[in-house]
């Protein structure tokens, strides 16, 4: 349910904001409240609470965000906390968000190394990533395992490239069993 009203009112603003020619606007707008929410978790907590009604919500939604984001955007919301949706507030502005991305084709990778990367391999990582994928942008996010020994693990979406070094001794240890089963079977 909650990704069906996350893909529903998502979509909607996608095709408000290209239809009125502000997709850009209206990309930075949900940027920005997304931001707000993060930074005061007790909005949430208000907007949730069961003693409190819907008309109170939408006063509290009006009076934080009217003047600071389009109308459409305070429309928006007003909307996901009249149906009881606010639960699922940032999930909406979510998939809106990553609608944008798809289609302006701006990736997100996830890079995944055993020591921390310098600048100039950062650099590295994302060029030869534009030059193997259809993104003509990637918004990069870089972690440091020490457990992959070496190598990288990089996840665009659902993909995920394992060149780590703890791969390929878990694949050269599978490998090396299955040769001994098969040598043991050998001689029985």
């Amino acid at each position: 349910m909650a990704k069906l009203v996350s893909k529903t009112y998502g979509d909607a603003l996608f095709e408000v904001a290209l239809e009125s020619g502000k997709l850009d606007v209206y990309w930075e707008e949900v940027k920005a409240v997304r931001a707000a929410m993060v930074e005061n978790p007790e909005l949430f907590k208000l907007m949730s609470h069961p003693k409190i009604v819907k008309e109170e919500k939408t006063g509290i939604i009006e009076s934080i965000f009217a003047g600071k984001v389009s109308g459409e955007l305070v429309g928006l919301l007003r909307m996901i906390v009249d149906k009881d949706h606010f639960e699922e507030a940032d999930s909406v502005l979510a998939h809106f968000d990553s609608r944008v991305k798809e289609y302006k084709n701006i990736g997100t990778a996830y890079v995944t190394t055993a020591l921390e990367l310098s600048g100039a391999q950062c650099a590295a990582v994302e060029k030869r990533l534009l030059e193997t994928t259809k993104y003509v942008k990637f918004e990069m996010h870089y972690a440091v395992d020490p457990a992959l020994i070496g190598g990288m693990v990089i996840r665009i979406g659902d993909r995920v490239v394992d060149s780590s070094v703890r791969t390929k001794l878990c694949d050269l240890t599978r490998e090396l069993s299955k040769i001994q089963l098969k040598a043991g079977e050998c001689a029985s």
